[in-house]
C-alpha cells in the first residue's frame, strides 16, 4: 500500500499528490468516518486550522468539504499554530483536530497531520487505517452516513482561547517587566499569537517577520533561519531572541550576546531547574538520537536520568508517556512540556525558558553553560529514492570506517527525513575539523549513490 504518513502527518509539494484538493476531501471524509464509529449516532466535531501557506485555505475548505460529506461538523479556527490547534480540540471536546502545515519547509509545501481529541498526534496503527481508507474508494459509498450533511462553522475566539491558555501556564504573578525580547514569527501561524504572549505579560517585545502573504512564511527567517534574530538581538541589546518555525510548535533562542541556544541546552536549562524544584518527575529526561553528546554527559553530572527515542517528537512523546516523563524534545526545538500540554509548542517552550531565567537571575548565556557542545556536522543531501541503508554495501562501508576512526570520540548518524526527500548525515567529534571532514566522506558517499 502506498505510504502518506511520514514522522509528522502527509506532506508534500501543494497541488501535486498528495497534497491535492481531491486527497484533502478524501482525508476529510475518512477521518470523520473513523472518528465517528463509536459516537453511537452522536454529532462528530473536526476542528481544522492552518498556517499562513498560500495553499491553506484550499486545503481547509477541501477538508471541511470532506468532513461534512460524511455527517460531521468542521469548526475552522483560521490561522493558528498546530499547537493552538492542538489545545483548542481538546478544550472544546472535539473529537479530532487537523493542522494544515509543512512546519519549517518552504511555502510551496503544504502537509495535513491530525490531532485525536485529546490533543494527542495520531498512532501508527490509528494513522494506518486513515491510509486504508483515503486508498479505498469504497468510502465513497459508505451507506447513511451519506443521508446526513455537517455543518462548517467559524471559531472565531481561537486565538484569543490560545493566548490565555499559555498565559495561564505562567506561575501566578509571572511578569516579563524589564525584559527585552525580540521574537521572530517567520511569517507563520505564531505571527498574531506570540506579539499577544510576550506583551500581554509585560515584555518590551520587538517582532521581526510577522507580516505574511502566503509565500513569505519561512523565507529567510524563523527558526531554520536565525540570521536576522540575532542581528537584531545583538542592535536592540536585547535580553533574548525568540525564533518559531512556520507551524509554531518549535524554538529557538538567542542569547544576550546573540549566541543560539540549541534545544538540546533548553533542555538541559529547563530540566536542571525543574529538578532542583523537585518539579521533574521520576527526574527523568527524554531525547532523541540526534541530541549532541554532551546533553546526556550534562544529564549525568546532574544525577538526571536520560532516555533516547527515535527520531520525531512523536516518538518522544510516546516515549516520555511509556515512562510518565514531563520534558523532553529534540535538538531541533520541538520542545514538550507534558504537564501543560500535549505537543511541542514554541510559545510554551520559550515561557518555560524566561521562567527559569527570572527565578534564577541569569542571563541566558550564564544558563547554557551546564551544557557543553560537543562539535557537530550535519549534512541534508537530495535522494531521488529511500531503500533501507544497510543493503547498500558502499555506505555500511564509509559509515563503519568513520566509526572506526572515531572510536568513542564521537558518533555517526544516518537516516532518511520523515518528510521530505533528503538522507541526513550527522556526525559528532572532538573538532569542527575532523567532524566536517567524516561528515562530508559520509555524505558523498550518500549522494552519488542516491541522488
Amino acid at each position: 500500500m502506498t505510504k502518506l504518513f511520514g514522522t509528522d502527518g502527509i506532506r508534500g509539494i501543494a497541488n501535486q499528490y498528495p497534497i491535492t484538493a481531491e486527497m484533502a476531501v478524501r482525508i476529510g471524509r475518512s477521518a470523520a468516518f473513523l472518528f465517528g464509529r463509536e459516537k453511537s449516532g452522536e454529532k462528530v466535531k473536526i476542528i481544522i486550522g492552518k498556517d499562513t501557506r498560500i495553499s491553506g485555505t484550499m486545503l481547509e475548505y477541501a477538508l471541511a468539504a470532506g468532513v461534512c460529506s460524511m455527517g460531521a461538523d468542521a469548526g475552522l479556527t483560521g490561522v493558528l499554530p498546530t499547537p493552538g490547534v492542538a489545545h483548542i480540540t481538546e478544550s472544546s471536546n472535539a473529537d479530532a483536530g487537523i493542522v494544515i502545515s509543512a512546519s519549517h519547509n518552504p511555502y510551496f509545501d503544504n502537509g495535513i497531520k491530525i490531532f485525536n481529541g485529546k490533543g494527542f498526534k495520531l498512532s501508527n496503527d490509528f494513522e494506518a487505517q486513515i491510509e486504508e481508507f483515503v486508498l479505498d474508494h469504497k468510502i465513497v459509498s459508505t451507506g447513511d452516513l451519506l443521508q446526513e450533511i455537517g455543518s462548517i462553522y467559524l471559531l472565531k475566539d481561537a486565538a484569543r482561547k490560545y493566548v490565555d491558555f499559555l498565559k495561564s501556564i505562567t506561575p501566578s504573578n509571572f511578569s516579563l517587566k524589564g525584559l527585552k525580547i525580540v521574537i521572530d514569527c517567520a511569517n507563520g501561524a505564531t505571527f498574531q499569537t506570540a506579539p499577544l504572549v510576550f506583551t500581554e505579560l509585560g515584555g518590551d517585545v520587538i517582532t521581526l517577520f510577522s507580516d505574511p502573504d502566503g509565500i513569505n512564511i519561512n523565507q529567510e527567517c524563523g527558526s531554520q533561519h536565525p540570521e536576522s534574530l540575532v542581528k537584531k538581538v545583538i542592535e536592540e541589546r536585547a535580553d533574548i531572541g525568540l525564533g518559531f518555525d512556520g507551524d509554531g510548535d518549535r524554538l529557538i533562542a538567542v542569547d544576550e550576546k546573540g549566541r543560539i541556544a540549541s534545544g538540546d541546552q533548553i533542555l538541559a536549562v529547563c530540566a536542571a531547574f525543574l529538578n532542583e524544584q523537585g518539579r521533574l518527575r521520576h527526574n527523568l529526561l527524554v531525547s532523541t538520537v540526534m541530541s549532541n553528546i554532551g546533553l546526556g554527559l550534562a544529564l549525568k553530572k546532574m544525577g538526571i536520568e536520560h532516555h533516547i527515542s527515535d527520531v520525531g517528537d512523536r516518538c518522544v512523546m510516546e516515549e516520555m508517556m511509556a515512562h510518565d516523563a514531563v520534558v523532553g524534545g529534540e535538538d531541533s526545538g520541538h520542545l514538550i512540556f507534558l504537564d501543560h500540554h500535549t505537543t511541542g509548542d514554541g510559545i510554551l517552550a520559550s515561557l518555560k525558558l524566561l521562567e527559569v531565567m527570572i527565578q534564577s537571575s541569569e542571563p541566558l548565556s550564564k544558563l547554557v553553560k551546564i551544557m557543553d557542545i560537543f562539535p557537530q556536522e550535519l549534512i541534508n543531501v537530495d535522494v531521488k529514492k529511500k531503500p533501507d541503508l544497510e543493503t547498500i554495501p558502499e555506505i555500511v562501508k564509509i559509515i563503519k570506517s568513520v566509526e572506526t576512526e572515531l572510536g568513542d570520540r564521537g558518533r555517526v548518524l544516518v537516516r532518511y527525513s520523515g518528510t521530505q526527500p533528503m538522507c541526513r548525515v550527522m556526525v559528532e567529534g572532538p573538532s569542527v575539523d575532523e567532524t566536517g571532514k567524516y561528515c562530508s566522506r559520509i555524505a558523498g558517499v550518500v549522494k552519488d549513490i542516491l541522488g
